[in-house]
């Protein structure tokens, strides 16, 4: 099979699908990998890196797309590289298509099937190609929110931990999935007050078991959610949803109650954001200020620090994409169930449910117009 990884061009984007390592193995099991001149200098692997081991170094990422069977992206292709997608080719990479009509409209037109990242399952009820970007992304929100809390950026000048003779800060995390969950262990090493919310019981008395009492657990209800928010200083809003819009947990009149200068850092807005008042920003310009709340809604925030990012994205994909390559795209999907779970959209087709629903009942036959 012949395999393309091209450059990222999302704002400050500088992870890349496949390391070296990760192509050495494609080129041993006989495979063609192409990438893209400078694809992986971001994350600090150099073309020279990716010749030495097999890979063909191309100047233009047209030629990768055009020339290739499986593309393997981090981030979802722009409209530019959805044009240069074909019917016959299968793209690989996160695509959080619930929350990105246009986009997902221009891959149906691509005839190319679309396998997401998020929605791909395993054996225990998990998503682990979501799992590792969501561990980076839960760890950066703290680190993220202690910085917006800085008076200097705009926020209401309080140190996370505290100090002697002085309160911690109060740290509200919504959501305890893995993204919340490796907020909180931040959040906790930093000294702050932590509450976490859920609406699951058992993950609420999951986390109170791992955390040994030292994380307060409470029910996600509206006015558990509305109390919390009312006293934070930093909201961490991490709910998911697989494949869905994320809920939006706190709503627009819930800002007024907040402290002035509190910090929003919203870890859902891939999926739509869980704050009704959330906007996709960029690493470029991460945050804006609403009411007098700081909101950080940065759609790639593991994209900050892409050499971590990538080792543990290609760790996680590895499995999936020799099946793959080895079997073609038709075979590793009928014999894996997990894999064919990220299967969203199939030559012009939308086969996620939640994707359809998210556009209509009708959107999951919609066929895209040549």
């Amino acid at each position: 099979m012949r395999v393309g990884v091209p450059r990222e061009v999302k704002n400050h984007e500088y992870r890349v699908g496949l390391t070296p390592e990760l192509v050495a193995e494609l080129v041993t099991r006989g495979h063609v990998v192409l990438v893209q001149a400078t694809a992986g200098l971001g994350a600090g692997f150099s073309d020279q890196a990716y010749a030495a081991v097999g890979a063909r170094i191309v100047p233009q990422a047209e030629n990768v797309f055009r020339e290739v069977d499986l593309i393997v992206k981090v981030k979802e292709p722009q409209s530019f590289e959805c044009a240069w997608l074909g019917e016959g080719q299968t793209l690989f990479t996160y695509l959080h298509l619930a929350a990105d009509p246009q986009l997902t409209e221009a891959l149906q037109r691509s005839k190319a099937t679309c396998i997401a990242y998020e929605t791909v399952t395993d054996g225990q009820g998990g998503l682990p190609l979501l799992r590792p970007m969501s561990e980076v992304a839960g760890r950066m929100s703290i680190q993220v929110g202690a910085y917006f809390l800085q008076a200097p950026n705009g926020g209401r000048g309080v140190l996370l931990g505290g100090c002697p003779g002085v309160e911690k800060a109060r740290v509200v995390i919504l959501g305890a999935g893995v993204a919340g969950q490796h907020a909180a262990q931040m959040a906790v090493g930093m000294r702050a007050k932590v509450t976490l919310l859920d609406i699951s019981p058992s993950r609420l008395a999951q986390v109170d078991r791992d955390f040994s009492g030292a994380v307060e657990t409470r029910y996600a209800s509206r006015s558990a959610i509305a109390q919390e928010v009312a006293v934070a200083d930093l909201v961490i809003g991490a709910a998911l949803v697989p494949g869905a819009p994320a809920p939006k947990l706190v709503t627009r009149s819930m800002l007024a109650s907040m402290k002035p200068g509190a910090v929003l850092v919203d870890i859902a807005i891939d999926q739509g954001g869980c704050f009704e008042t959330s906007r996709p920003t960029s690493h470029a310009a991460p945050s804006f200020e609403l009411g007098g709340i700081v909101h950080y809604c940065v759609t790639n925030m593991p994209g900050a620090v892409p050499r971590s990012s990538t080792l543990a994205l290609n760790s996680a994909i590895s499995h999936h994409l020799f099946a793959l390559a080895d079997k073609g795209t038709e075979a590793a999907l009928k014999d894996d169930s997990h894999l064919r779970a990220g299967l969203n959209i199939d030559r012009g087709t939308i086969t996620y449910p939640q994707v359809a629903l998210a556009f209509g009942a009708g959107a999951q036959e919609r066929r895209a117009h040549a």
